[in-house]
């Protein structure tokens, strides 16, 4: 295929993105009611889950170490196993769903995070828990991912960011979850009842979607002649100069957020800031408790596609600077209101599932969205790993871990933002 054809063929049109998000039934005059709102919040349920289940590390981690002895190498694998099985299965994830749809995808694969979490439940020993893991991250691989292409289909498209920022606020329960209440389900039983409790609420998350969701391919969607043609496409993504600004952003801006807060939030604040764990844990709520809300702030106030990737880049620049001030200001007050900061700062990741959707055409979307959700997950793993080393180094230099962690942070965001702002992006339709 010539170069020019495949970027005609990649390049969403105004034909092909006004197809994919419109539904047979859909028109100007649609009312609210008549959306699929109900479907959504099933999918949003899951999507919740998957925030629990890649979570549940903070709240197990001392009653894993006394039962089967771990070590904090151990605690790490245990921890980072999730994000490698949930972003290697993306691509995968992203041919079933062009070829396959949504409902057989998600139906088929979402049973594999019961299966794990019932494993994880009976685990006698640390190799069978970490295979119940990478099963929980292959099985929720497609939850959010379905989220947005659902909404991208049955949704007006001047709604997208605001009402996919909604289910990301939605999803962020999930994280809710694996504060207060399992902490006390753990402390009153043990951790092999928090996952007991997770596979239940799973199965009941998998027969409402089973109930609610009929959605196939989009109207406009040609679905691929074979498996062999959907692989293919993955590399006619990666052909596109935008793709790769793209991936390098996703690969820095959600995990430095993620790491920050679940990595280096709990020591930063007792070590660095003589914080107490009642008062961490009271940060910890307050910055979880936040990021419910801003991703819908920012999915509402959507500059739209002429405007968007600025306020992408903006946004990123703002959480190195935060990043930054956190670093060499020791204050309890900067740390706290820095982490309060990156919280809100965070939310405008939605905007970046809005310029994915709007960068290449129908026939791709579920692939390209799973490539973009790959990125973001491995690099969760990556940068996670990386603030461990500058933590090191740091301390080797004689100098405060914590600085080392938040500049290496603040360099990976600016380096992923500046390959993002200079890379080609997809023509403004």
């Amino acid at each position: 295929m010539a170069r020019s054809q495949l970027v005609m063929n990649l390049h969403p049109t105004r034909k092909t993105m006004s197809a994919l998000n419109q539904s047979p039934t859909e028109s100007p005059a649609e009312s609210e009611a008549a959306l699929p709102w109900l479907t959504l919040l099933t999918l949003v349920s899951a999507f919740a889950l998957s925030q629990a289940f890649r979570t549940v590390t903070a709240m197990m981690a001392t009653g894993l170490q006394q039962e089967f002895g771990l070590s904090s190498q151990d605690l790490g694998l245990f921890a980072a196993t999730f994000a490698f099985a949930f972003g290697l299965t993306q691509f995968a994830v992203g041919i079933a769903l062009d070829f396959y749809g949504l409902r057989r995808t998600w139906l088929c694969t979402f049973p594999l995070a019961i299966l794990g979490a019932l494993i994880s439940a009976l685990a006698p020993n640390f190799a069978v828990l970490v295979l119940g893991q990478v099963l929980i991250g292959m099985g929720c691989s497609p939850a959010f991912v379905v989220c947005t292409l659902f909404i991208g289909r049955r949704f007006p498209v001047k709604r997208f960011a605001a009402v996919s920022g909604t289910a990301m606020g939605l999803g962020g329960l999930g994280l809710i979850l694996t504060g207060t209440p399992l902490a006390w389900l753990i402390h009153a039983s043990s951790w092999r009842g928090g996952f007991a409790v997770l596979t239940g609420l799973a199965c009941i998350s998998w027969l409402l979607v089973y109930r609610q969701l009929h959605e196939g391919l989009a109207a406009s969607q040609q679905r691929p002649q074979t498996l062999g043609t959907a692989l293919r496409g993955f590399g006619d993504i990666f052909l596109l100069p935008q793709t790769w600004g793209i991936l390098a952003l996703a690969g820095v801006n959600y995990a430095s957020f993620l790491t920050l807060r679940g990595l280096w939030l709990g020591p930063m604040l007792m070590h660095r800031h003589a914080m107490t764990l009642v008062q961490t844990g009271n940060v910890a709520l307050l910055v979880s408790l936040i990021s419910l809300f801003t991703p819908a702030l920012f999915g509402h106030f959507d500059p739209g596609p002429a405007r968007r990737r600025h306020w992408i880049v903006c946004a990123v620049t703002l959480m190195a600077a935060v990043s930054v001030a956190m670093a060499f200001v020791p204050s309890s007050w900067v740390g706290v209101g820095g982490m309060v900061a990156m919280a809100v700062l965070s939310g405008a990741g939605v905007l970046q599932y809005a310029n994915v959707r709007a960068s290449y055409g129908a026939e791709f979307a579920g692939r390209a969205m799973s490539v973009f959700t790959m990125s973001m997950f491995l690099g969760v793993a990556i940068v996670q790993s990386l603030s461990g080393f500058a933590a090191s180094w740091s301390t080797a230099l004689g100098g405060d871990p914590y600085a080392g962690v938040l500049v290496c942070i603040a360099v990976l965001l600016v380096l992923g933002a500046m390959v993002f702002r200079l890379l080609p992006a997809a023509p403004v339709h």
